[in-house]
């Protein structure tokens, strides 16, 4: 697989939380360094693509990815989970080698 995939719960997620932006509006997924592993998620709306975005559209939900962030996200699903401790996007990253507790920040 060398693309990004966007599960349903985070499509459906996405149409909830862009309902109100303007249209072309989606979620953005980079990787940028820090965090106790080395590297980090940083997962936010954005009001359009970049030029040089990889834009992954599903159900009508956009997600953009930068550049810079593809090699580190290639094969990855982005998914919603809601679980007792709370709901969020949850990045199922196969070129992590480890991650920290809480899933935000990894290493390659």
């Amino acid at each position: 697989m060398t693309n990004v995939a966007l599960s349903a719960a985070a499509a459906a997620k996405i149409n909830a939380i862009t309902a109100s932006e303007p249209a072309g509006a989606g979620l953005r997924v980079a990787v940028e360094g820090g965090g106790c592993s080395g590297f980090q998620y940083q997962i936010g709306v954005a009001a359009s693509a970049n030029s040089d975005d990889l834009v992954i559209e599903r159900d009508g939900a956009r997600l953009f990815v930068d550049p810079v962030s593809l090699p580190f996200l290639l094969g990855s699903e982005i998914d919603w989970v809601e679980e007792l401790i709370g709901a969020a996007f949850k990045v199922t990253n196969p070129n992590a080698k480890t991650s920290c507790g809480c899933g935000v920040s990894f290493s390659v």
